[in-house]
């Protein structure tokens, strides 16, 4: 059973939400919250898998939120998913440096919700639902060498080829087809990344590659 909690100011969203997670036999909405403070308190108090948290909230927003619950060890567990109205916005990579592992606009199809949250809780919601691919593709372009970034040192040269392909906004399997391997292979590869590099999930390692030069930035 996936446990979700909803944090938005908005009822009439909150109910759609809510209505939507209760109507799937594998996810259980767990609380649901109005403002960032009470999100957080609920937070603590659930442990959900997941937290569907509003980027813009009263009394603290989703960016604040998410960053104390990823500076928590207690609450390691929880995946942070934002959720805006406003597309892709200047919001997007604070929201991901902060510690979220995924961003979804509201307008987002009933299926295309239910297959983020499931993603979401295998830890690569940034990656899985089309909506979050089109955000990668706008902020980052082509990798560079596979040398780049001092903060990759660690990694081998497959190893940064993969995470540069994570973060392109291929999954496992496009990333095998890219490499030419296996779709283990190209996990194994990214999880021994994530374990080197000290990152939460995924969307953590798209962070890191955009901020330490291994891809760079689209320009406007």
């Amino acid at each position: 059973m996936i446990r979700v909690l909803l944090v938005d100011d908005q009822p009439l969203l909150r109910s759609g939400f809510r209505a939507l997670l209760d109507m799937e036999d594998d996810i259980e909405v767990v609380a649901e919250a109005g403002d960032g403070q009470e999100g957080l308190a609920l937070v603590r108090e659930h442990l959900p898998d997941i937290a569907l948290i509003d980027i813009r909230m009263p009394v603290l927003d989703g960016i604040e939120v998410t960053r104390r619950i990823a500076a928590d060890p207690a609450l390691s567990g929880v995946h942070v998913v934002i959720l805006t109205n406003y597309g892709l916005d200047e919001y997007v990579f604070d929201a991901l440096r902060a510690g979220a592992a995924g961003f979804l606009v509201k307008d987002i199809v009933p299926e295309d919700f239910l297959h983020a949250v499931r993603v979401a809780a295998r830890g690569d919601a940034l990656l899985a639902p089309s909506i979050t691919r089109k955000l990668i593709s706008r902020y980052v372009t082509q990798p560079l060498d596979t040398g780049a970034g001092p903060g990759l040192k660690e990694l081998t040269n497959r190893e940064r080829e993969a995470v540069a392909l994570v973060a392109q906004g291929l999954s496992n399997n496009q990333i095998a087809d890219r490499m030419v391997i296996s779709p283990m292979t190209a996990k194994t590869h990214v999880n021994r990344a994530m374990v080197k590099l000290r990152v939460r999930d995924r969307a953590q390692l798209v962070v890191l590659a955009y901020e330490s030069g291994l891809v760079t930035p689209r320009s406007r």
